[in-house]
């Protein structure tokens, strides 16, 4: 049998395909952020005075799943591997910065828009040359090589303009190095540059760059502040200002990787809420310019969290929201403390009991290691909060779309279905 095809049914099935292609594109990334996360970010944000469990942003946007196997046969990925199969449409090792497994530079999304002439920008709670943002616009063997990669930032030229517009994180110490500042070279090519987190207010042109942190910005239940809010306002507001040809913005909610790495569940709930406080911002954003497609996934889920344990068919949140720093904090505070159950009752509204007492006195006794796993132990026992593991998982992640093009994100995707599609739509 022959099938044949007019020309002017292609251009017409062309014109449709492309009839929603998006100007500008938000892609957030919550490194880390399995499924977990997102159901115990909705029951820790459930108001224990209704009956009902209130649904979350995620719960609204929510399109389909991921598969996220790097380029071996591990099945778990690491968060370089899964930002190149996310910015670049390709699998590739562990390690890998947007390259392939021949360490061959791989063309990322972030690269396409900027040829293109739209407005780019990077946004991140950890050093803003960590894997994931590195992994849009940086080419290097292994993610470690922090000082290569934050060099590609000016290096990696496209149109012979530097790749990246706006940037926001943390990082400086990669950026003003003995052997090169960087900072200098971004100011003599026209970037503005902030080092206060509080002076971000006042950053109203692009080119950018904001760098708060020596490494990485704080927890933000040690801080009190929700970063990624903050500096996910600010790039909305400098991109709807300077938006001629579109724009094309990754923003990642770094450090729910960070909490999960570490088993601790309320420091862990306090990015996701950040988190969740900025995709809120993404959506408003797309509703005011429905030109938008607004991304959401995870690169992976970290530390096995799961909901339930020790045979208990319970989850205690309340538990969880009385402690006010993570476990990090509160086991350096407990190292250096004369009387553990008084400075403990500083920072948790609950009491501890002997047994736990005991076990942190007897940790204390041996190192700071030790007493950080006590601690978190007792906060995970006593919440009902169950781990497997302090590295990543190999399941599947959320996917989340939201605004023009959103209909081409649904079903069951592989993580690099996602990168092409949006790739697919800035080369319109």
């Amino acid at each position: 049998m022959k099938y044949i095809i007019s020309l002017g049914a292609i251009s017409l099935f062309s014109s449709a395909l492309y009839a929603n292609t998006p100007k500008n594109i938000i892609y957030m990334i919550g490194d880390g952020m399995g499924p977990a996360y997102t159901s115990a970010y909705r029951y820790y944000s459930d108001d224990p005075a209704t009956k009902d469990v209130e649904t979350t942003i995620f719960d609204h946007l929510l399109t389909g799943m991921a598969r996220t196997f790097p380029d071996d046969h591990t099945y778990v990925t690491d968060s370089a591997a899964g930002a190149t199969a996310l910015s670049t449409g390709h699998k590739s090792y562990n390690g890998a910065i947007a390259v392939d497994t021949h360490k061959k530079p791989l063309l990322t999304m972030l690269e396409i828009a900027k040829q293109k002439n739209m407005t780019t920008a990077l946004v991140a709670t950890s050093q803003i040359n960590h894997a994931t943002p590195a992994s849009f616009a940086a080419h290097n063997s292994h993610r470690k090589n922090y000082n290569e990669i934050a060099d590609d930032y000016i290096d990696n030229k496209i149109n012979a303009q530097f790749p990246v517009d706006l940037l926001l994180g943390g990082g400086q110490k990669y950026f003003i190095r003995e052997d090169r500042d960087l900072i200098a070279e971004f100011k003599s090519a026209g970037y503005v540059y902030k080092n206060q987190l509080a002076t971000l207010d006042s950053l109203n042109q692009i080119p950018a760059i904001g760098l708060f942190a020596d490494i990485a910005l704080p927890y933000v239940v040690d801080s009190g502040e929700n970063h990624l809010t903050l500096m996910t306002k600010k790039t909305l507001e400098l991109l709807d200002n300077h938006n001629q040809e579109g724009f094309f913005a990754m923003i990642e909610g770094s450090q729910i990787d960070w909490c999960g790495h570490a088993n601790d569940i309320r420091c862990a709930m306090g990015e996701m809420n950040d988190f969740a406080q900025a995709v809120t911002l993404a959506k408003q954003f797309v509703d005011s310019h429905p030109d938008t497609l607004l991304v959401i996934t995870a690169d992976h889920s970290t530390g096995g969290l799961t909901l339930g344990s020790l045979g208990e068919y319970k989850w205690e949140t309340e538990i969880i929201k009385d402690v006010s720093v993570s476990a990090s904090k509160l086991a350096t505070e407990l190292a250096t403390a004369p009387d553990i159950n008084a400075t403990w009752k500083q920072f948790v509204k609950w009491p501890l009991s002997k047994e736990q007492l005991d076990a942190l006195k007897k940790a204390k006794q041996i190192d700071g290691d030790a007493l950080f796993t006590a601690v978190r132990k007792v906060i995970n026992d006593k919440s009902y909060t169950g781990w497997t593991t302090g590295g990543h998982t190999a399941i599947d992640v959320p996917v989340f779309a939201y605004g023009m093009g959103s209909e081409q994100l649904r079903g069951h995707l592989n993580n690099t279905d996602i990168a092409q599609t949006l790739i697919d739509y800035i080369k319109q």
